[in-house]
């Protein structure tokens, strides 16, 4: 009979391990099952009380500042400075319009201010033509007196007749008549030449004239259209040379610089924590690895649906309740380098909104 070995553990022993490990295997199973449901609430608490709180959508697009440039003055389009997607400054000639007829305009009040100035002139040189006259009419009347004196006297001593007295009576009325008459044809000259209180120390026909003139020297210098802002031209193929231009029609645009922002449509129900001045972050469908800090700007003042072409209408008996949802102005605080932010651009927005 072989005898045991002392080294090699025994039966019993091998069971005891046995058992030991199954009871740790348990406590540790136990553990993970009280461990990962704590650590989970724990997680969520931590979230809920100390996460500052986001809300978010995808209903947001890029904004601009878009100026629609349109002519002031009506006429033929003689020239095309700027083409398609062109940087331009504020003051830069964008087209011109044909000028001869407004040049025309301005030789014209320059006619009618040259007609005004000469016809001062003659009521300057009537007024002392008649001022002589006025003179020379006094004599008359003067004389006429005169002689009417001495028919009268002739008359009482009796070597005169009735119908020279009648003469002499005629004579002084009509002596009497031309005075008035130069008078008042003095006094209209004078009013000719008077100024009026709206615009002292100029006649009224050269103040007209004048302005006439100032009116044609603007619609002349309106004739080139400037670049009123900053910023790239877009929709420059509507214009053409040849083409009429009319006043108030647009010709091009201009989306002006610096102007870029973000408009997101969020749900009436994420507003109740949403303020101005809140940060956020934009993410733009364009660029996947570009996000811009912002901020909110502003909320709208009424749902996209109140400022829609035809309001809905909710009087109706199969009223079906839509979450509305307001325009919030997302103000962009970061650059985007080299990527520029065009108008219209899809974009995902997140507002952090505070604690809960």
């Amino acid at each position: 009979m072989a005898e045991a070995d002392p080294f090699k553990p025994s039966a019993a022993d091998s069971a005891d391990g046995e058992r030991r490990k199954a009871t740790r295997a348990k406590r540790m199973r136990l553990v993970a099952m009280l461990l990962v449901p704590a650590l989970v609430v724990g997680g969520a608490l931590v979230w809920w009380f100390g996460n500052p709180g986001d809300v978010s959508t995808d209903n947001a697009y890029v904004k601009q500042d878009i100026v629609s440039i349109a002519g002031e003055v009506n006429g033929l389009v003689v020239a095309v400075n700027v083409r398609e997607n062109q940087q331009v400054k504020a003051g830069d000639v964008l087209f011109r319009i044909d000028p001869t007829s407004y040049e025309v305009a301005i030789r014209q009040a320059d006619a009618q201010i040259a007609s005004a100035q000469a016809n001062i002139t003659a009521l300057s040189a009537d007024v002392g033509a008649n001022a002589a006259n006025i003179a020379g009419a006094r004599d008359d009347l003067a004389l006429a007196e005169a002689q009417y004196a001495r028919e009268k006297a002739l008359l009482d001593r009796g070597f005169n007749t009735r119908a020279r007295m009648d003469e002499a009576q005629h004579a002084v009325a009509a002596a009497r008549d031309r005075l008035a008459s130069v008078a008042a044809e003095v006094e209209k000259a004078r009013a000719q030449l008077a100024n009026g209180a709206q615009v002292p120390g100029l006649n009224p026909r050269v103040a007209s004239a004048e302005a006439t003139r100032a009116k044609a020297a603007l619609d002349l210098a309106r004739t080139v259209v400037r670049a009123p802002v900053s910023g790239r031209v877009t929709q420059v193929n509507r214009l053409q040379i040849g083409q009429m231009v009319f006043t108030g029609v647009p010709m091009l645009s201009i989306v002006r610089e610096g102007g870029a922002r973000v408009e997101a449509n969020f749900k009436e129900t994420d507003l109740a924590r949403m303020r101005a001045g809140q940060p956020a972050e934009v993410r733009l469908d364009a660029y996947p690895g570009l996000k811009l800090k912002g901020h909110v700007d502003s909320i709208g003042a009424g749902t996209g649906s109140e400022f829609s072409v035809l309001p809905a209408q909710n009087a109706t008996g199969n009223w079906v309740k839509v979450t509305q949802r307001v325009p919030v102005r997302i103000a962009i605080d970061s650059s985007s380098g080299d990527r520029p932010l065009i108008a219209g651009l899809s974009a995902n927005v997140t507002v952090h909104v505070g604690s809960k």
